[in-house]
């Protein structure tokens, strides 16, 4: 009988991880209203620490990409200080963590923002939609002010900054989020994007800022600590796809294995997205140099089968660790899962977040 390569060590650049499988990052929004991670966190991370690879929900590099209720940042030295409660709680359990760093651009409200942030973005182009504010509860997206040249690059900065923090805070490396209509695809994409600077206007231009933190990035912390997630056929966040902006993902998989140890493709499908065609999956696998993380609605055999057969270096997993903690173990037993509560995604407090049983609480 085969062995399972889903459960075998993996290499991830310099990483040696327990297993092939990631926790994919979720927003679920427990940090303090002031952005602050809680030592709520630490121990949500702390109790999954046995994926191979954590990868934490969205932080902000700035005040001016906090545009969610109660999502942490990685901008001063409170947070850094939060985070660096959650890197030791995990690396004590044998885990890795590489931090997303996500900067909401459009998808924000000013009563989200603190220390003076802006809901700023690539072009001023309204997202359809609405927003949670816990002050006044839905609010329509704003009308996000158009980035200067100055501030786009600007923003640049604030990405590699947050990067340099991530490591003070102990973390293993970062995942750059250019996916899920947030400010790094809000450039990429041109339905977002009707600048006529250097950042956009052509296939080179769409793709500028995401190559220029990533290579910025890998210079300031290594490339052995730097990934990127993409989302090729996502449509999240008011992010309508054509097929035409294929092109900018071909050279974004071109020129990002000088830049980042993983790419992260994630399939939407699963959740109503068009699915992302194989023929892209397959463009990142043939052009791409480095560690290809697949996700979208994985089990356990689907995950196996794409490890078998090359698709995939690592496989990200993302709904099912919510409510199971010991997913990894839960897994590799065939065990039952426990049912995630959709009304505590978002909410603050432990309920939904810290207090779902693992396996011996459940036969217990």
């Amino acid at each position: 009988m085969r062995s399972s390569r889903l459960f075998a060590p993996a290499q991830l650049g310099n990483l040696t991880l327990s297993n092939h499988i990631a926790m994919a990052p979720m927003t679920r929004s427990r940090a303090t209203a002031l952005h602050v991670p809680t030592d709520e966190i630490a121990t949500y991370y702390a109790q999954r620490a046995s994926a191979g690879l954590l990868i934490t929900e969205g932080a902000s590099p700035s005040p001016n990409g906090e545009g969610y209720a109660r999502i942490p940042g990685i901008w001063n030295e409170a947070q850094i200080k939060g985070w660096r409660k959650v890197t030791d709680a995990v690396h004590a359990k044998g885990g890795k963590i590489f931090i997303q760093l996500m900067h909401t651009g459009r998808i924000g409200h000013a009563l989200n923002l603190t220390n003076g942030g802006e809901v700023l973005a690539p072009s001023a182009v309204k997202a359809e939609g609405a927003i949670y504010t816990d002050q006044e509860g839905m609010k329509d997206h704003p009308v996000p002010r158009a980035m200067t040249t100055e501030e786009v690059q600007d923003a640049v900065q604030e990405f590699v900054q947050a990067a340099i923090n991530a490591v003070t805070a102990g973390f293993d490396g970062v995942e750059i989020h250019g996916a899920n209509g947030y400010l790094i695809e809000q450039f990429i994409r041109p339905t977002a994007n009707q600048r006529t600077d250097q950042y956009g206007g052509t296939t080179e231009n769409y793709a500028r800022f995401a190559l220029e933190i990533a290579e910025r990035t890998a210079a300031a912390i290594g490339k052995d600590k730097t990934g990127i997630r993409l989302s090729p056929y996502g449509v999240a966040s008011d992010m309508p796809y054509q097929p035409e902006f294929d092109s900018i993902y071909a050279y974004l998989a071109e020129k990002l294995g000088d830049y980042v140890t993983y790419v992260h493709l994630v399939d939407h499908s699963a959740l109503g997205a068009p699915a992302v065609p194989d023929s892209i999956k397959q463009l990142f696998r043939e052009t791409y140099t480095g560690t290809l993380i697949l996700s979208g609605g994985y089990t356990k055999e689907s995950a196996e089968a794409d490890l078998e057969s090359g698709k995939a270096d690592l496989i990200a997993i993302g709904r099912p660790f919510i409510s199971n903690p010991d997913l990894v173990e839960r897994l590799q037993q065939g065990a039952a899962l426990n049912d995630p509560d959709p009304d505590t995604f978002y909410t603050p407090g432990e309920k939904g977040y810290t207090d779902y049983p693992v396996l011996e609480e459940t036969i217990a």
